[in-house]
């Protein structure tokens, strides 16, 4: 959450903070700032709302430096308006900060602040730090770096953050602690981001920062120590992202091109780990505890939102084919209930970014106890890829919209893998089985693309719909975390209430709410509860229900019985949430985007939740 762009260099600092400011909105777009230093001292410009908005108030504004930082903030501390904006500045007007995460104990901090004659404008932890900051440079004599050091040993809570000092114009200090802080290395020139989306089109070379380290840039290169100023040598990589990747390639939104995606995704998920015709699956990243895996007597999955639904799809599978004892947890509840863990437990977490903080905790305390840790998430060099014992990553491509779409079914695609590599270590899958599945796998990105054809059909559908006050999403077996998935997606994009729930579960209370006014998404292909579903269908209807069902492909039975019926191909069972999200992504989409919403940007929520 919020997202931090910093430049020090040769190039226009103004223009190019701004742009890596919109590419990072997705992570808040409640105001935004920048400040800039040059011949003219230290400016900061701030603004409620997005980054448009902070444009438009630097139109007559001069703005030539050569170093900047730049914040678009979600609101943590303090309402979204231009006080509370970031950057803030220093009583002394010496300092400026931008910063990610949560000061906890702020509230002594500042009243010891205010004992010794500091004022504040704003009701935000970020305006204490930066004051703490210039105290301890004061009363300490000493420079910026060694400021924000002692500074972060006094600190509770996270941060990522980036100190400007007006003293020291070439000059920018940055540190880390469980929010993440990324350091681009150009040709006498350094970046600093939340992710690396504004750093690749200037350079491929980056380093990303550990937790407790501080970072200083100036003329003489980059210097990274801990909090005890002890140095570390960097480790510089690779960017492996293209621009494209981050830019709508004609489509209306990033959700929509997102969702188109999932045919490459899938494919991209699968390639060089599936090979169908040698009846094989490869998984390099958790190779090393396979055999481990197979033999675990229980798997915990801990995640959060979306991420916590395909851990429910996992846990269908892993029990099903592997036959292994699954929980799923949320991250948050999962870390403070004083779970039993053992040694020789899994505990897997499920992140498309792999920085979200309660995940993170999770597995600090999992790792703690003796736990095996792995990972499943999107990008590379992450916290969670960095601290778990083995992992695989989706490779589904950098997703900027807020809703998660291609993530979900990326997470799904791996956790198939897993369990499907699992089952054949352990001896719980026949040869012919695992042969008809990993041949079915394969053909599934061929079939969403099949499903996509279907997006004007969908968008019909949907346009009777755009007024309608709440919604239940209904399915069993693997469907159910899909209906969970689809009412998650509707409620956060288009502002509808809407619930996912067991078809089963519906007699045990949500039947209350049927009338002809609820419409009621049944996810009904043909599967193993296929006749009990349809029962549950046949409930609703006779209570004047206006059901949309997801059926497969040659169904003319549900067609006849429900409103509106949207086909997808047959495939193996275990499969079917690859293809029955998809229709559901498609139905919140135009929804949303009928009720005229920003789906990119959805009120109230903002990507990679990096506070508690």
């Amino acid at each position: 959450m919020c997202g931090i762009v910093a430049y020090v260099g040769h190039r226009e600092a103004a223009p190019l903070v701004l742009k890596g400011l919109k590419r990072l909105e997705y992570r808040g777009y409640d105001s935004s700032g920048i400040a800039l230093l040059n011949g003219d001292g230290l400016k900061v410009y701030k603004k409620k709302g997005k980054v448009a908005d902070l444009e438009g108030i630097l139109h007559d504004k001069v703005l030539h430096a050569t170093v900047g930082i730049g914040h678009t903030r979600w609101a943590t501390h303090g309402e979204p308006n231009d006080v509370n904006a970031h950057p803030h500045q220093s009583n002394g007007h010496r300092l400026a900060i931008i910063h990610n995460g949560i000061i906890e104990n702020y509230n002594t901090i500042k009243q010891s602040l205010i004992n010794k004659g500091y004022t504040f404008q704003s009701q935000t932890d970020t305006e204490v730090l930066v004051n703490f900051i210039e105290e301890i440079q004061k009363s300490k004599n000493c420079g910026t770096p060694e400021a924000v050091r002692i500074a972060l040993q006094e600190v509770v809570g996270a941060y990522a953050i980036v100190v400007m000092d007006a003293e020291n114009p070439d000059q920018l200090v940055a540190a880390r602690k469980g929010s993440p802080l990324v350091i681009g290395i150009g040709e006498n020139e350094y970046f600093f981001a939340s992710d690396a989306t504004p750093i690749i089109e200037y350079t491929k070379d980056v380093v990303y920062l550990d937790d407790l380290e501080v970072a200083v840039v100036n003329k003489d290169g980059l210097n990274i120590t801990n909090l005890e100023n002890v140095k570390k040598d960097p480790f510089i990589q690779k960017v492996e992202l293209e621009l494209e990747a981050i830019e709508k390639g004609g489509f209306d939104h990033f959700m929509l091109k997102e969702i188109f995606e999932q045919p490459k995704s899938i494919a991209d998920c699968l390639r060089g780990r599936l090979l169908p015709e040698e009846a094989l699956i490869q998984l390099g990243g958790i190779h090393n505890n396979l055999s481990k895996l197979a033999k675990a007597k229980r798997i915990v999955f801990v995640a959060c939102g979306t991420s916590w639904h395909a851990g429910l799809v996992g846990e269908y599978l892993f029990e099903e084919l592997a036959r292994i004892n699954v929980e799923v947890e949320y991250a948050s509840e999962f870390r403070y209930r004083n779970p039993i863990i053992k040694e020789g437990d899994f505990i897997i977490a499920i992140s498309q970014s792999g920085e979200t903080a309660d995940t993170m905790a999770a597995l600090e305390l999992a790792k703690s106890k003796g736990a095996i840790i792995l990972g499943v998430c999107n990008v590379v060099g992450s916290s969670i890829s960095r601290i778990t014992d083995e992992g695989v990553y989706t490779h589904a491509g950098p997703e900027i919209g807020v809703a998660s779409t291609k993530a979900f079914t990326a997470q799904v695609t791996v956790l198939t893998l897993m369990a499907l590599a699992t089952a054949k270590a352990k001896g719980t899958i026949t040869d012919d089985v695992f042969r008809r599945i990993i041949f079915e796998l394969d053909a599934i990105p061929a079939k969403v693309a099949e499903i996509l054809k279907k997006s004007e059909e969908i968008k019909d559908i949907s346009k009777l719909f755009t007024f309608a006050q709440n919604f239940i999403f209904l399915g069993r077996g693997l469907n159910f975390p899909v209906a969970l998935e689809g009412a998650l997606k509707l409620k956060e994009i288009s502002y509808i209430h809407a619930e996912g729930y067991p078809a089963a579960e519906m007699k045990h209370g949500p039947i209350a709410l049927i009338d002809e006014d609820m419409p009621v998404v049944f996810i009904a292909t043909k599967d193993s509860s296929y006749e009990k579903v349809v029962s549950n269908i046949q409930e609703v209807k006779a209570r004047k229900g206006r059901v949309i069902a997801i059926v497969s492909e040659g169904d003319v039975d549900v067609k006849k019985m429900v409103d509106f019926a949207i086909e997808i191909p047959n495939t193996h069972e275990i499969l079917q949430p690859l293809l029955t999200a998809i229709p559901l992504q498609l139905l919140s989409y135009y929804i949303a985007v009928l009720r005229g919403r920003n789906v990119d940007q959805p009120r109230n929520l903002a990507k990679s939740v990096t506070v508690e």
